[in-house]
């Protein structure tokens, strides 16, 4: 009796010290994920950087689905470049493989062609040429049909004093070569200007004496004015042109050595495409370099696989109500770029659009090899330092006077992958500033945990 007796007691001790070690082990880990917390709390608030100006930030761990920290998460923004994300999920809804290059048809002797908003037409780097070989080398006539855009050659809230700056190209149904004009040297010292049909707007001025040797572009014309004078051998500038379907078309006969019409009529329905570039080369060439002219115009090419005309507003919206309608909060969205301040979201919904993104995406290494790279590519490339060698952050940034943000994804030493959105408004300290303590902060994050 009396061995039964120790024995059963031995069994309960040993129930007893198994259950004092569960409750310790959780304990432990309890402490741990708030240590985690506390850590990252004093991490952002004990910033003297980040407590000049108003800031946003919100952490989520892709693995456990839960936020793990925020501050004003819930909290609107302007997002300035960040926006890209938004029309880059929508393009990824809205778009196969491939961007649609053209829209036409043919009837008789003609080929009559519609513009689908594609930036890769000519572009400098995409260099798309599959709409170039099409009408270069049809032996029909060739109509230029013009008109399916709806919209203004800017986005809602752009600034008319930023009109002649490289990032604020014109938008329109038919780009060409960026829409932008490449000014530089030649070896004799003199002016030239790509693409070179635009040389008849070239006009020496006496009475320009700028401090440096520059270009200047008249508001609401074409005409380049430039000093007298030796053009400095590394001169180089980039400025916008002015769009309209009259240079459009003279563009293309200049380009195609052919020539061309200018008519105006309903596309049909049933009216043939032609795919241009890869999708995801475009996408890059987005996020990498931040461009604006890709984000705007990549908005127009989704608006072209609705009915009616292209249409920023329109895609927008159609974005809004089937992809995009469950959204912490309700993002106010006005162009595809981010130049304009009308844009507005929170980080919680900068968070929520970037998991849909991996969602929709699927594939990790697909994904990430779009985003610029912390260290190693894009405007991430001298942001960070790389750990071994290796990024742990991808991010699209976003840049306005006295604002800047970044929002992506962050791997830690440990493994541990999170989404962040990082927001910094309206500070008056210098850019740079608010970048380094950004970066020093998601550093401290991906070394700690």
């Amino acid at each position: 009796m009396l061995q039964r007796s120790n024995k059963s007691m031995n069994r309960r001790t040993t129930i007893i010290i198994i259950m004092l070690l569960i409750c310790t082990l959780a304990a432990t880990s309890c402490r741990v994920q708030q240590v985690s917390k506390s850590k990252i709390r004093n991490l952002i608030n004990h910033s003297s950087i980040n407590a000049d100006h108003f800031t946003g930030f919100a952490l989520y761990d892709i693995e456990k689905k839960k936020m793990v920290y925020d501050l004003n998460g819930d909290k609107y923004f302007t997002p300035a470049s960040n926006t890209k994300l938004f029309t880059f999920y929508t393009a990824l809804n809205m778009l196969g493989d491939s961007i649609p290059g053209l829209r036409y048809i043919t009837k008789g002797d003609s080929l009559i062609f519609w513009g689908t908003g594609d930036p890769s037409f000519l572009h400098t780097t995409l260099k798309s040429t599959k709409v170039y070989e099409l009408l270069k080398n049809s032996k029909q006539k060739l109509y230029y049909s013009s008109g399916n855009y709806s919209g203004n050659f800017y986005g809602m809230g752009w600034p008319y004093g930023d009109f002649d700056a490289y990032y604020q190209a014109e938008i329109g149904a038919l780009p060409i070569e960026d829409n932008v004009a490449v000014l530089s040297a030649d070896a004799k010292g003199k002016l030239q200007i790509s693409p070179s049909f635009l040389k008849i707007y070239l006009k020496a001025d006496s009475s320009f004496h700028p401090k440096s040797f520059t270009v200047e572009r008249d508001l609401t014309n074409n005409t380049f004015r430039y000093p007298l004078g030796n053009v400095p051998p590394d001169y180089k500038q980039e400025i916008p042109w002015k769009t309209s379907d009259e240079l459009t078309l003279a563009l293309l006969q200049d380009t195609l050595k052919k020539p061309l019409e200018l008519i105006s009529v309903n596309m049909p329905e049933t009216a043939s495409t032609l795919y241009s570039s890869l999708s995801d080369s475009v996408y890059k060439r987005m996020l990498w370099p931040s461009d604006n002219f890709i984000a705007e115009q990549l908005l127009l090419v989704c608006s072209s696989t609705l009915p009616g005309p292209l249409s920023t507003g329109k895609v927008i919206e159609y974005s809004k109500k089937n992809f995009l309608n469950d959204l912490p909060q309700e993002p106010q969205w006005a162009d595809g770029s981010g130049l304009s301040r009308h844009d507005l979201f929170t980080p919680f919904t900068m968070v929520a659009l970037l998991q849909k993104i991996w969602n929709k995406v699927g594939d990790e290494n697909r994904l990430l090899g779009m985003l610029p790279a912390g260290g190693v590519s894009g405007t991430l490339k001298s942001a960070y330092k790389t750990d071994n060698g290796k990024a742990f952050v991808w991010a699209k940034t976003g840049s306005l006077s006295n604002n800047h943000n970044q929002s992506g994804y962050l791997v830690t030493r440990k493994g541990k992958k999170f989404i962040f959105s990082y927001m910094n408004n309206n500070f008056t300290r210098p850019t740079a500033e608010i970048r380094a303590e950004m970066v020093r902060i998601m550093t401290e994050i991906h070394n700690q945990f």
